[in-house]
């Protein structure tokens, strides 16, 4: 959306920015609207309404990678307990998506295959955004959950994790990892939590608010964030590492995010990602011995 009137400039106004902002989200939201309007390609939306009805939900936008819905999968079945994990699948790619939706239904998790995404190949963050918007609308808001909460499909419980427990034990409205622009906060949009209750009856909007800066979610700060003591929520520690020790940080590196492991897919040099990839595997086998063969066998 647009940002306040009073925080455009002389040089924005004399160039019509605020007039041509309001035209722009305007069109966006009509093309939004009607793909929000669309049903799912593929699942039982009625059954898991019923399903997730008070419980805690875990909605992982999966996008052109059934490696990472393999090992994330297992993974929070293992290390996330009492959950109900959903994967929504916004992929572009029709190979990728039914290997998601087959792996999916061999191991009985509730799975969504979303139309085609207007803004898939053209913004990712919009296409995102979008697909965690429908999610919102066709299935966590009539399913009423007791919470529920969005994560990437590359981000993985390495250790016995609770990611609820701050909305249940501090009575948070939400919780997640913080990014800040200017003065203005959102949740990032691959892990964010949030108290069904105290939110379900506020217009959430999972998009980007790209006028003011603000990536995949940052649409709710106007409904929500801006409402809520933002020293309130506890920031979890986040460390970047390199891939390999010989290489710098940028040419590739995972996240530590707490008691999660980030494998960043898509801020990786695109030669290096196979590589890459392997050294993730490895990661993810050595810290959980246990399940070292399942995530070998389903890579």
């Amino acid at each position: 959306m647009p940002k306040r009137l009073a925080e455009y400039r002389w040089r924005d106004w004399s160039r019509l920015r605020p007039l041509l902002h309001a035209l722009k989200t305007c069109r966006y939201r009509v093309r939004d609207e009607r793909y929000l309007a669309t049903e799912p390609v593929d699942s039982c939306l009625e059954s898991l309404r019923d399903r997730i009805r008070d419980q805690r939900l875990l909605v992982v936008i999966a996008f052109n990678d059934s490696e990472t819905i393999r090992w994330q999968s297992r993974l929070i079945q293992r290390n996330v307990r009492d959950v109900i994990y959903v994967v929504v699948d916004n992929s572009s790619d029709p190979v990728a998506a039914s290997e998601i939706a087959n792996y999916c239904r061999e191991q009985e998790i509730s799975h969504v295959r979303l139309e085609s995404n207007p803004w898939t190949g053209r913004n990712p963050s919009r296409s995102h955004g979008l697909a965690m918007n429908w999610a919102w609308r066709h299935l966590v808001l009539p399913g009423r959950p007791g919470y529920f909460g969005f994560i990437d499909h590359d981000l993985f419980p390495i250790v016995p994790t609770e990611p609820f427990q701050p909305l249940m034990s501090e009575g948070l409205v939400c919780h997640g990892d913080l990014r800040q622009v200017g003065e203005r906060w959102f949740l990032w949009a691959g892990f964010c939590l949030f108290d069904y209750r105290r939110v379900c009856h506020l217009p959430l909007d999972f998009g980007l608010d790209w006028f003011a800066g603000l990536d995949t979610g940052g649409a709710n700060y106007e409904v929500l964030y801006r409402h809520i003591d933002r020293m309130s929520i506890s920031q979890r520690v986040i460390r970047q590492f390199p891939v390999w020790r010989d290489r710098p940080l940028r040419d590739a590196y995972f996240e530590w995010r707490g008691d999660w492991l980030h494998e960043v897919g898509l801020d990786v040099r695109p030669e290096l990602r196979t590589a890459k990839r392997k050294v993730l595997l490895e990661l993810l086998s050595a810290m959980n011995p246990l399940l070292h063969h399942q995530l070998r066998a389903v890579a």
